[in-house]
């Protein structure tokens, strides 16, 4: 482990931190870095927020600053405003009658040893002294950081009774971190795993869609999930892709566990989308695989999985936006094996839907992690740059109000003269407006 960065490189990213700790100082009181912000630092990684230990209580910290919110006051918590940033001041406390497996029923106030006994992983069990530079170790934090080794304080059935979220929590850590869990850890974390049932749906899906976007390699995150016993609490349809063979013309990988996994690894910084869609583009397979003539079909796997992806995702209670984007993935991903025989209007159609580089981007690595064809993204990411400069799908010129003028009765009729006045410009077979009204006259007409 390399050492950590200066602390005046934490100074200037989080000023206005280091003077709320002195101003606690300055006040007789002691002030501690604490958590995840010291272990960031430690690790060269760039802290998101800074969290305050302090032994000064929640009255005494209202006291001292102007601006603050005693949001999380009855556990000891107060957040302080200074200048444009938002801070937790954290009284040093032991947690008391913790029995709905989240929260303490009730706290009392501590040393910083016992405060740091009932944090969650010797990793974020780490105190810094933002005046002398010291790192204050009561856990053995600095020690498992060098081993690159995520490991409960004291107990770990005890810190995972405590609070459940703690078992995704440790597994998030090991994946973004790219660190192992400690034996006894994972032992305790896949004998409670069901427990994970016992809490909201909302913390279980911003923690699996963090490790979906935030690990190097969210295929081994997946795995990891897994062999801990967790995922079959989160997604256990998933599950039924292990051993779901495939075609080996089209998948030389391996099964549908295999393909899916190698795809998550391929993602780069993915936005929860195109995470999520490639998690769920074929999850729909083991229920539409067909064996006939030594030949294994997935009829209609892509509709089927848009439908599981939706019920899941309700389930999981992501927004309507979300779930509309990540089940069209799902829904339209085979479509792309036809682009090379689509007529231009299609091509256009495609490109200008509204998340259709996230799209691409499930197609390129669908094929990289199979077959190794490229010939429809390589036609698809030509006519995106073709039509960068204007746009895709441009508005219509024929509108409802043109074809009435032209005597077509409101209903069915204006919708289907409308769609074929719209492909004709796309294919761009009229130069303008007039060329293609003519032509909406001529087609009248003729069928009249």
């Amino acid at each position: 482990m390399n050492a950590p960065p200066p602390l005046s490189e934490l100074r200037k990213r989080f000023p206005e931190a280091f003077r709320v700790s002195e101003t606690l100082n300055s006040a007789g009181f002691q002030a501690l870095f604490a958590g995840g912000c010291v272990r960031d630092w430690i690790l060269g990684r760039d802290a998101k927020d800074i969290d305050i230990a302090s032994d000064a209580n929640p009255d005494e910290v209202e006291a001292l600053f102007p601006r603050t919110h005693a949001i999380g006051k009855s556990f000891g918590v107060i957040q302080v405003m200074e200048g444009e940033a938002l801070f937790e001041v954290a009284t040093f406390r032991r947690d008391l009658d913790q029995t709905d497996g989240r929260r303490p029923g009730r706290i009392e106030p501590s040393t910083p040893p016992e405060d740091a006994q009932r944090r969650d992983f010797t990793l974020n069990g780490l105190f810094l002294d933002p005046i002398s530079g010291e790192v204050i170790d009561y856990v053995g934090g600095l020690e498992d950081l060098a081993a690159k080794r995520i490991r409960a304080i004291g107990d770990p059935r005890e810190r995972f009774r405590e609070d459940h979220l703690r078992m995704l929590r440790a597994a998030r850590f090991a994946a973004v971190l790219g660190f192992e869990i400690e034996a006894h850890t994972r032992t305790a974390i896949r004998e409670r795993a069901p427990d994970l049932q016992r809490i909201s749906v909302e913390r279980i899906r911003t923690e699996f869609v963090r490790m979906l976007t935030e690990s190097p390699r969210p295929g081994d995150a997946v795995a990891l999930l897994d062999d801990c016993k967790l995922l079959e609490q989160i997604l256990p349809e998933f599950l039924d892709l292990r051993g779901c063979t495939q075609p080996p013309e089209f998948h030389p990988e391996g099964d549908v566990w295999v393909h899916t996994l190698m795809m998550l690894n391929e993602l780069k910084n993915p936005s929860p989308a195109l995470a999520l869609g490639v998690l769920l583009h074929d999850i729909g397979k083991p229920a539409t695989r067909s064996e006939e003539n030594d030949r294994i079909r997935f009829t209609g796997h892509a509709q089927v999985g848009a439908e599981m992806a939706e019920t899941w995702m309700r389930k999981m209670k992501f927004s309507k936006a979300m779930r509309e984007q990540v089940t069209g993935m799902v829904d339209r991903h085979m479509n792309f094996m036809n682009v090379t025989k689509m007529r231009k209007a299609g091509l256009r159609r495609m490109v200008g839907r509204p998340h259709f580089e996230d799209e691409l981007e499930l197609h390129r690595i669908d094929c990289l992690c199979s077959n190794g064809i490229t010939a429809s993204h390589e036609l698809l990411t030509q006519a995106k740059a073709e039509y960068e400069a204007e746009a895709a799908l441009p508005e219509p010129w024929i509108t409802g109000k043109d074809l009435m003028a032209l005597g077509i009765e409101q209903g069915p009729g204006i919708g289907k003269w409308k769609q074929r006045a719209y492909d004709e410009q796309l294919e761009g077979r009229h130069p303008d407006k007039a060329a293609l009204l003519g032509w909406v006259k001529e087609g009248i007409r003729d069928k009249g």
